[in-house]
């Protein structure tokens, strides 16, 4: 018998019994469409994250105060560490130790308010060169300047500040040359960013930057650095120049073992790796928990063909006696099979796409303005073949169960 016209009676045979058919395909769908939702706004999120870490520059290594955090608490810890100082920052700039690095630049990080007169506002406060900063991060100054190397050699209380810090404390007022509070200090501020909206996870329009030296001084009373950025003179020479720095820094500290280390390294492709491989495995994780609703579909496709099978036993015999061979009534049921978990894979694939777009419209407006929609074909190719899948494994019984009838007692069945 042609594919055709099994494909007829297969088509006749879910039309007979809607309800039931309906009800069969919408198992499979939940699993599909939560399965598409998962890859959706996994890979939404993998190209979030990845764009903001791009934004820091493939050239640019980081080197971090503190053993390498293995949880959340250790993230505050790394704060308090005092492993990093102006000895390790001088030997970092030696071509002797690390040939490759173009810039070394220390920073702190300030946990501070701001205010002037009556308005505060809690920004992110980085202390280090304002010129550096803007320049790894793209962000050029729209108004005033940044300041000079000069201001951090002499410790100068000089700020500057990005654009909603300057419309939350001026307004629409001009801010150069005005003074704003910080801890029990007064800063100039000499700089407004352009607006620039996220960039590598700092908000550019909420930052603010003074001279690391006078942060150091004034506010937070330390002598070390929470970290120290470097610039290698290509990508080409990242790896070669990380391990330069571990090296120098390990010769400094007197460490012999590396999981002993008082600092850890980060470059942007290792970061992007171990992201990809944490959002990866995360995805499949999840999506794998998620799987088990097809599973419950794979069963109650089982069912509903077995009962199929039971109703049209006269059917078969019928269909045996005048010559279909079991091959041939194995096809029409598995096809059935396969037609039901079909409709309802692609009616997930296409449900799952319209509510992960929703939600990354959600996420654009209300979380993450970089947030982009994503629903790779790899996905709906991964769909499609899940739910063939499926209805050849969970049809493959009873499709067997009919072929195998006997068409004297088929034919006798009441």
């Amino acid at each position: 018998m042609l594919i055709r016209h099994s494909f007829k009676i297969a088509y006749r045979a879910l039309k007979i019994n809607k309800s039931r058919s309906f009800l069969t395909i919408l198992g499979i769908l939940i699993g599909i469409t939560a399965i598409m939702m998962m890859v959706s706004l996994g890979n939404g999120a993998e190209g979030l994250i990845l764009g903001e870490l791009s934004g820091f520059g493939g050239e640019t290594i980081a080197i971090n105060a503190g053993q390498e955090p293995s949880g959340p608490t250790d993230f505050a810890g790394a704060l308090y560490s005092d492993s990093l100082k102006d000895r390790d920052v001088e030997l970092l700039r030696s071509k002797n130790n690390v040939p490759y690095a173009k810039e070394v630049e220390p920073m702190v990080m300030v946990s501070e308010d701001i205010a002037y007169e009556s308005e505060t506002y809690t920004p992110t406060i980085l202390g280090g060169s304002a010129e550096f900063l803007t320049r790894v991060f793209n962000t050029p100054v729209g108004e005033g300047s940044v300041f000079a190397e000069g201001d951090i050699r002499q410790r100068a209380k000089v700020a500057v500040i990005g654009d909603k810090v300057k419309r939350e404390l001026f307004g629409e007022s001009d801010a150069i040359g005005r003074n704003i509070q910080i801890g029990d200090f007064k800063f100039r501020v000499v700089g407004v960013l352009a607006k620039r909206g996220m960039v590598s996870f700092f908000d550019m329009d909420e930052l603010v930057i003074i001279p690391h030296t006078t942060a150091q001084t004034y506010i937070l009373g330390i002598d070390y650095y929470h970290e120290i950025d470097v610039v290698a003179e290509s990508i080409d020479v990242v790896d070669q120049t990380a391990a330069d720095i571990e090296r120098t820094i390990r010769e400094a500290h007197n460490i012999d073992d590396p999981d002993k280390d008082d600092f850890y390294v980060t470059t942007t492709q290792g970061a992007i790796e171990q992201i990809q491989t944490v959002i990866s495995t995360l995805t499949a994780f999840l999506s794998s928990v998620v799987a088990i609703a097809l599973v419950v579909g794979g069963v109650g496709v089982m069912n509903i063909m077995l009962v199929s099978v039971t109703e049209r036993t006269r059917e078969i015999g019928l269909r045996k006696a005048v010559g279909a061979t079991e091959g041939e009534i194995l096809q029409q049921f598995l096809l059935e099979a396969v037609l039901l978990t079909s409709i309802g894979g692609l009616a997930g694939i296409i449900l799952g796409g319209i509510l992960s777009f929703l939600i990354s419209l959600a996420m654009a407006q209300f979380v993450a303005p970089n947030w982009s929609f994503s629903f790779p074909f790899s996905a709906i190719l991964m769909g499609l073949a899940v739910t063939s899948l499926v209805g050849l494994v969970f049809g493959l019984y009873p499709a067997r169960k009919a072929a195998r009838k006997s068409p004297v007692e088929a034919l006798g069945y009441e």
